[in-house]
């Protein structure tokens, strides 16, 4: 039975689709941390089974009544069952302390993730793909390379979040920047070990300052305003835990995503500041199983909510072909 309090309310930031069925429901992945997740299925496909199925979580810091979950509801309206969760610690998600991320435990909450879907009732345990969005896209590779199960993989407008930690933006931060790191977190650990609280990052910046860069305006566009905030999103509000980083500097996303066997679809804004990790990670990949969209005049957050700029043909036809019944 589940611990969880979950809202009744549609609080998402997207109007709910009358033609979709929506349930709210939970899984606990191995780890015994219990997920609370939104169940997308069209009306019409209520009596069906064997359904394809996709899992999906991000951005990296945002709940799933954000962009998760306005992808899995538009995916649902495509003849997919889909599942926006909320990741460990986060959201309506348990895990205490609050607001920690985790490379092992957010891999491990996709796969739980299908777990969950592949004993679903109308769901072709065969057909389970996932997405991730943001940072959730590095997070999705991972979990691809690591979990066989995962039948095809789409990464929106991605992330590394074990890259960009230990290395900066556009790998700009060496071994000293990485050890004063260390020792910053270090010392925050031991503060908050003595006060018994748990120091916040805080999320997107505001108010902006003048000399915000671009993708800093974007972001703040998306969680700081009516278009995107939520009131249990970690970027609209005091953002992550402080020592949050301190597992992503020792991990590497990407080590072993040469070794997907099944197929992948990475999408990114041509403007994004982030485009980089998109690119990256494809040529990583191998075999002909993998493919990259670069979205023209695009921005990182673009892909976040924008309908007519995602491209939704294009992940449906992915989905629709490497899902099929073989």
């Amino acid at each position: 039975m589940s611990t969880l309090t979950l809202t009744n309310d549609w609080d998402k930031i997207f109007p709910k689709d009358p033609s979709i069925s929506h349930s709210k429901i939970s899984f606990t992945n191995r780890f015994g941390i219990e997920l609370a997740a939104d169940l997308y299925i069209a009306h019409e496909l209520i009596n069906k089974t064997s359904l394809p199925a996709i899992a999906i979580s991000g951005p990296f810091g945002a709940v799933k009544e954000q962009s998760s979950g306005l992808y899995a509801q538009i995916l649902a309206a495509r003849g997919f069952v889909t599942l926006a969760f909320d990741p460990s610690y986060t959201g309506e998600s348990a895990g205490t302390p609050r607001n920690v991320a985790s490379p092992d435990i957010n891999t491990e909450d996709f796969s739980a993730a299908v777990d969950f879907l592949s004993l679903h009732s109308q769901v072709d345990a065969s057909r389970i793909g996932i997405l991730g969005i943001c940072g959730w896209g590095g997070i999705a590779l991972n979990a691809a390379a690591i979990d066989p199960r995962i039948r095809a993989t789409v990464a929106s407008t991605m992330y590394d979040m074990t890259r960009v930690t230990a290395y900066g933006y556009n790998d700009s931060m060496g071994s000293s920047e990485r050890q004063a790191l260390r020792q910053q977190l270090a010392e925050q650990r031991t503060q908050d070990a003595q006060s018994g609280q748990i120091a916040r990052a805080g999320g997107v910046v505001d108010p902006l300052p003048d000399d915000a860069p671009q993708f800093v305006r974007d972001y703040h566009a998306y969680y700081k305003t009516e278009r995107g905030y939520h009131a249990r999103s970690l970027n609209s509000n005091e953002g992550w835990n402080s020592t949050s980083a301190l597992s992503f500097l020792n991990a590497k996303f990407l080590a072993f995503t040469d070794e997907i066997k099944t197929p992948v679809l990475v999408i990114h804004g041509e403007k994004a500041h982030s485009r980089y990790f998109s690119e990256s990670a494809f040529e990583k990949l191998t075999g002909d199983n993998k493919e990259l969209m670069i979205i023209p005049d695009a921005s990182h957050t673009d892909l976040y909510d924008q309908t007519d700029v995602i491209p939704f043909d294009a992940i449906t036809d992915f989905y629709q072909r490497n899902l099929s019944v073989q």
